[in-house]
């Protein structure tokens, strides 16, 4: 009897493992941040273009207020 019920536990237990999603979460946060550092990687040059473009442009523009 005592090692059908260790047998049982062992079931209960691999079924709550099954069962549990807690890590989920933080898998789909690191695929996430996987894409974004990608993008970025693939898109560098344009990114440093533009916010060259940008930043040009709040200068040049602060410059009037002033």
């Amino acid at each position: 009897m005592l090692e059908a019920w260790k047998k049982n536990s062992g079931m209960r237990e691999l079924s709550a493992f099954m069962e549990d999603d807690s890590g989920v979460g933080v898998i789909e946060v690191v695929l996430i941040l996987v894409v974004l550092i990608g993008l970025v990687i693939i898109f560098k040059t344009q990114i440093t273009k533009l916010l060259e473009n940008i930043f040009k442009e709040i200068e040049s523009q602060s410059k009037e207020v002033y």
